[in-house]
Order: C-alpha cells, then structure tokens, then sequence
C-alpha cells in the first residue's frame, strides 16, 4: 500500500478487515483464495482470490456494490462500512477492539475486570492510563475521551 494518508481509503479498509477479523479457532487470517470460496458459497457476488487481492494492495479501486455487500457479509460488518465515513469510525472503532482481545493478557484482564463496581473499573483505567504514559505508549485508539 502507498505512504500517505489511506485511512479512509478502500484499500485500507479492506486490508484492516483482514488483518483483524480471523479465522477461528487458529487465530490466522483468512487467505484471498478462502475468502473468495465462502462468497460464492454464500452466493454472494461471484469474486477471485486475486481481485481481493488487488483490493486489499490498492491496485482495484472501484469494486461494483455487489462486491462490497459480499466483502461485509463476509467478514460480518455492515456495508455501509465501505460507504459512511462515521459508521467506519465506528466500525474500526470495534476491530481495533476485537485486535486488542486476542491477547490473552488482556482478555485476561478484562475478565477478572468482571463485575467489579464502576469505581473500581475507574481506578484501574486511570491505573492503566499512567502506566501507559510512563512506557512513552499512546492512549488506547477507538476510545472515547469521558
């Protein structure tokens, strides 16, 4: 993918799908050629493991609505993903969260976290906060400030 500000672009959001909505129970991604199969198993619109491709890379751009409704049905996201700026702020907003569980420490925290009052869940974020700010780390991305 080129340098510069791709974000919002189709090809970005392709490859943040990807990247972060994985296959069960092994945890890889799942391949262009798997992706492509389930599609038209679904009969979804027919698609090739290298046109995926080459919407992931950039190098397609201008994918028909059909492909974009297989893409989301896929990878279980609302298409308006690939169309509304907000709703993929929301929905990134959510992958960079379902990315963030697969590590087993803090899945592993988030559930001990479980049941306790808002106090306490408040005193941990702020814990959480000013160890992150003594490792030189950013705020978590995706939250929203209170």
């Amino acid at each position: 993918m080129a340098d510069g500000d791709v974000r919002g672009s189709l090809a970005a959001k392709v490859d943040r799908l990807f990247s972060t909505v994985r296959r069960s129970p092994d945890g890889d991604e799942y391949t262009f050629e798997e992706v492509a199969a389930a599609i038209k198993e679904r009969g979804g619109a027919t698609i090739s493991a290298t046109y995926l491709w080459q919407l992931r890379k950039g190098l397609r751009d201008n994918p028909t609505k059909r492909h974009l409704e297989a893409l989301a049905d896929f990878f279980d996201i609302p298409p308006a993903y690939f169309f509304d700026d907000a709703e993929a702020e929301r929905i990134d907003a959510e992958l960079v969260l379902l990315a963030a569980l697969r590590d087993a420490s803090v899945r592993q925290i988030a559930l001990r976290a479980r049941g306790l009052s808002e106090r306490s869940l408040d005193a941990i974020k702020d814990m959480v906060d000013h160890v992150r700010e003594l490792e030189g780390l950013p705020g978590p991305s995706g939250e929203e400030e209170n």
